[in-house]
C-alpha cells in the first residue's frame, strides 16, 4: 500500500464543528465509533456517510485519519444515527473506485465547511482511504 498523507483538520473544525455538525445538519452528520487498534477502547468521531450506488461508503476526507486506521484494523464499527446506533461491517475500497468516491463526495458534500479545500489540499484520491459499510444490526440509540 501506498503512503498515505493526512490533513490536520482546523482547530475549530477539530473542537466545535464535528459537535455542531451533529446537531446543525443531524441529517448529513453521523458518529463513527471504532475500536482502537492498539487499547481496543472505543473512539468515536463525526462522520458523513456517503451514499453512492446503492451502497454506504465512509471517506476520510482528512486523508489517513486515526479513524481510518482503525476501522482497517477492525473491520467493523459502530454508527449512531438517525436515533440508532447501527453495527456495521467495513471492506476497504480499491484504488480504482476511489476517484469516483471522491467526486460523489464532493458533489454530495462539498458544500459543508472545510470540505472542499480538504480535497484540494489533498487531490490525490490515494490519500483518502474509503470503506465500504453494511450494517450488519440495529438498535435505537
Amino acid at each position: 500500500m501506498s503512503t498515505r498523507n493526512y490533513l490536520r483538520p482546523p482547530w475549530a473544525a477539530r473542537v466545535i464543528g464535528g459537535r455542531m455538525a451533529r446537531l446543525v445538519k443531524p441529517k448529513v452528520v453521523s458518529l463513527l465509533s471504532v475500536p482502537g487498534r492498539t487499547t481496543g477502547a472505543w473512539r468515536s468521531t463525526p462522520v458523513a456517510v456517503l451514499d453512492h450506488g446503492g451502497a454506504e461508503y465512509l471517506l476520510a476526507a482528512y486523508g489517513d485519519t486515526e479513524w481510518s486506521r482503525n476501522l482497517r484494523a477492525s473491520k467493523s464499527g459502530r454508527l449512531t444515527r438517525r436515533g440508532r446506533v447501527e453495527q456495521f461491517t467495513a471492506v476497504e475500497v480499491g484504488p480504482s473506485e476511489l476517484q469516483a468516491l471522491m467526486e460523489a463526495y464532493l458533489g454530495q458534500f462539498g458544500k459543508l465547511p472545510n470540505v472542499a479545500k480538504t480535497f484540494e489540499t489533498l487531490p490525490d484520491p490515494a490519500d483518502h482511504p474509503a470503506f465500504r459499510i453494511t450494517v450488519t444490526g440495529s438498535e435505537r440509540a
